[in-house]
């Protein structure tokens, strides 16, 4: 039974995942913010035809290094460099990365800064292709660093699942499988040509979940190891760690001025138009929160405020992530065929793309200073997670009592409130105003790593978790339908406020 004290069941402190994901979110920071220090595998690898198609590209870039390299009077740098031209002419992967290292090395004494940077660059890219080898990925020592993972996530899992009384050797006999089909997911997201066209890990872990769901179906051994909301808001409460408040100061006004309109506007069409439709408040407000906020943190977020049913947010999660593939595609090069101006192209873009990669990714295309301003507007965006929980929290506890209830007490809004969203908020708090720049750095520099884990595993349980025929049954399709027709009004929207904020209308043109 519960240990009770004056009606608070404290035992939710440690048999929830909500709970007991901040706790060890929290362990995790403690842990390296100790000093300890974590090296993760890598995955990056360039196919032996990708990296061949490459040389061409590279030779003619090395022998403009070179000549500058002769104009100026730096000739250890422009004998390297004539040395890795030779290479690429030979094709020799092995002496390409080579000649490419000695390059780095030269450029190290360049007297130009700017030269510098550049040939620094250029050599540490040809070395970085020509090393990324499939044999590299599955050699021993990067093996073992992913058997180190698996042993940390296993034993916090364990931790987890001992604590909230569930049952662990079911949990230890299938978290090997989930963690393997998460590797795998990151083995094929981290290819060269696939990361070009922006298909990130979370991507590719819900595919992998969804055929095996649709397929062959999930055996009931496996089932203990899906633990979708447990994983992601342990990822949660890491990302508080880098959301810093100091993200507003770097937005400024506009940032902030065109998130707190597109969200308000966006959850309140939202809302209406499910109404409209005949769907339900709970599935309508989490719908609502993850197009006009950050898509699937903010649907986790909005499903632990309103008590939603999980389903409903596996729902969501699905449909944002399906939509970001063809938005990350399309918008920005729409941006570039109507010649927007990187301003308003990057503020449109952070603005409608719900997950902070596919931002990323969708920047990258539009180019290097359209992309700075929509991760800017993102983060401003992820901010306010924590405001839209609360409100959310807030409003469903008052629903209740029009609804013929008792008034909600501030326990009822404390209950109704997502502790994770509180681990958060406590995460970004610390590492914004009690830590300098640098020790932020210095851990989320390893925990953002294990943040994407944590996402990873969660994404691939909600492949596992959702069927396509249930998808289609619930709710005869409205969902899908309410959501498509809110994300077009949100990009619609997000349009019309980059233009007249962003882009000399209203304020002069913002620089970043």
């Amino acid at each position: 039974m519960a240990e009770k004290n004056n009606g608070i069941n404290w035992s939710v402190l440690w048999k929830s995942d909500d709970w007991m994901s901040v706790w060890i979110g929290f362990f995790i920071l403690i842990f390296f913010l100790a000093g300890a220090t974590m090296s993760l595998p890598k995955w990056k690898w360039v196919g032996d035809g990708s990296f061949q198609d490459k040389i061409a590209g590279y030779a003619k870039k090395v022998d403009s290094a070179a000549m500058d390299a002769e104009a100026k009077a730096e000739p250890a740098l422009k004998e390297q460099a004539v040395a890795l031209k030779a290479a690429l002419d030979a094709k020799d992967r092995k002496a390409i990365g080579a000649a490419a290292g000695k390059m780095e090395a030269a450029a190290k004494e360049v007297k130009d800064k700017d030269f510098k940077k550049k040939a620094a660059k250029l050599s540490a890219d040809i070395k970085g292709d020509a090393g990324a080898t499939v044999g590299k990925v599955f050699g021993g020592e990067n093996l073992m660093k992913v058997l180190y993972l698996f042993i940390g996530f296993a034993i916090l899992g364990v931790i987890g699942m001992a604590f909230m009384g569930l049952p662990v050797g079911k949990f230890i006999a299938g978290f090997p499988i989930v963690f393997i089909l998460s590797a795998l997911a990151y083995f094929v997201s981290e290819n060269d040509i696939v990361k070009y066209y922006g298909l990130e890990v979370v991507f590719w872990s819900l595919i992998f979940g969804l055929l095996i769901s649709n397929t062959v179906g999930v055996p009931a051994w496996l089932k203990t190891a899906i633990k979708t909301e447990y994983f992601i808001k342990i990822g949660l409460v890491l990302l508080g760690a880098e959301v810093l408040f100091g993200t507003i100061a770097k937005v400024g006004a506009y940032g902030m001025v065109q998130s707190i309109l597109v969200i308000g506007l966006v959850f309140y069409f939202c809302l209406w138009f499910a109404r409209k439709v005949g769907l339900d408040d709970e599935f309508a407000s989490i719908i609502g929160t993850s197009v006009s906020i950050c898509g699937v943190s903010a649907a986790i977020a909005a499903g632990g405020a309103v008590q939603g049913d999980s389903k409903k947010v596996s729902h969501t999660i699905s449909l944002v992530l399906l939509c970001a593939i063809p938005m990350l595609i399309l918008m920005p090069i729409i941006a570039k065929s109507v010649g927007m101006s990187p301003a308003v192209a990057g503020a449109w873009l952070g603005g409608t793309i719900d997950t902070t990669g596919a931002v990323v990714a969708a920047g990258a295309i539009a180019g290097p200073e359209a992309m700075g301003v929509a991760v800017v507007v993102k983060m401003a965006q992820n901010v306010l997670i924590g405001v839209a929980a609360f409100l959310l929290a807030l409003w469903f506890a008052f629903k209740g009592q029009a609804a013929g209830g008792a008034k909600p007490s501030l326990m009822d809004i404390w209950t109704r409130f997502p502790k994770f969203v509180l681990g958060f908020i406590v995460a970004s708090i610390v590492f914004s105003f009690f830590m300098t720049e640098a020790q932020a750095k210095a851990v989320t520099g390893t925990t953002t790593g294990l943040r994407g884990w944590w996402f990873t595993l969660a994404f691939l349980c909600i492949g596992l978790e959702t069927k396509f025929s249930e998808l289609i049954a619930m709710g005869g399709g409205k969902p899908a339908f309410v959501f498509l027709t809110a994300q077009a009004f949100n990009i619609v929207l997000t349009l019309i406020l980059a233009y007249l904020i962003f882009g000399g209308v209203l304020f002069p043109v913002p620089t970043f």
